[in-house]
């Protein structure tokens, strides 16, 4: 009973443990089953430990830090869903360094002209503040509906709900049937700037739609955004060391494989499926 007490102390609030911690304290020693267990110790390691993982969200934007409550899906390295974590575990480079691992997406959206839409994302962020990166990176959640693996159906709607949030794009211009699930890709990454705490560790689904559609930013998702065109997508990157412009690790990793040949086929995605094969670029 007394160890299931301290694997309890580790989900609490900070606030509860040391609302409780004087009370079971003062339990005698000489009533104590295990004699040689250091109560007191155990208690202040979970303690330390509980307040350094909250910690790294000390200072940070207020919106940000709510988002890391949502609940991502933790997937082995074949995809299986094996459970779900919080988007601030995900993303504590301590845990992906011990392996774990969550189920993304990236959506690729272009206008009626093929040009693609970027976003700068918005200083505010906590991973990869300030980067260009491709039209809209996020995650579903472990909530109905978005845990729906049937044709990506729960990817699909995550993206669609992700394009509101973030750009103002109503759901009614990204119709679910008209996103296109073309294969997946495995990447890992440290946080930029390198702050020894953030990092990605993800399967992420590539998704493309072209529709003309309306913006409406929201400025805490996103700097700035624009449309490019493939000539002027190639440029950005490649004189991104002497401008000085910051490009997401995913959107590079993709830019530099498959984007190009998936963007010449706009007419003709169906032929550029490859779902059944996870592409790993670790």
């Amino acid at each position: 009973m007394l160890v299931n007490c301290f694997t309890i102390f580790k989900h609490l609030p900070i606030r509860v443990i040391l609302q409780t911690s004087q009370q079971l304290l003062k339990v005698e020693r000489k009533s104590l089953t295990l004699p040689n267990f250091n109560f007191e110790c155990a208690y202040r390691s979970t303690v330390s430990q509980k307040m350094s993982s909250e910690n790294v969200l000390a200072g940070l934007d207020d919106t940000q830090v709510k988002l890391m409550q949502e609940e991502c899906i933790l997937v082995d390295k074949n995809d299986k869903n094996i459970g779900s974590a919080s988007k601030k575990e995900c993303h504590l480079l301590k845990n992906i360094n011990n392996g774990m691992l969550h189920r993304a997406f990236s959506v690729f959206l272009f206008n009626t002209k093929g040009e693609l839409l970027l976003q700068q994302r918005s200083d505010e962020k906590i991973t990869f503040p300030d980067h260009f990166t491709n039209t809209c990176c996020s995650h579903p959640l472990n909530v109905e509906g978005e845990v729906d693996e049937v044709k990506a159906l729960g990817v699909r709607k995550a993206a669609q709900r992700k394009l509101k949030h973030e750009l103002g794009i109503e759901p009614q211009q990204v119709p679910l049937e008209d996103f296109h699930y073309l294969t997946r890709i495995l990447y890992k990454a440290d946080n930029v700037p390198y702050d020894g705490k953030w990092g990605e560790h993800e399967i992420d689904y590539i998704l493309f739609i072209q529709k003309d559609v309306d913006l409406v930013p929201n400025l805490n998702e996103v700097k700035s955004h624009r449309y490019v065109s493939q000539s002027e997508l190639k440029e950005l990157i490649a004189s991104r060391a002497k401008s000085g412009t910051l490009i997401t690790p995913w959107f590079k990793l993709i830019a530099e494989t498959f984007l190009y040949k998936w963007w010449d086929h706009l007419d003709d995605l169906n032929s550029q499926k490859d779902t059944d094969k996870l592409h790993s670029m670790i």
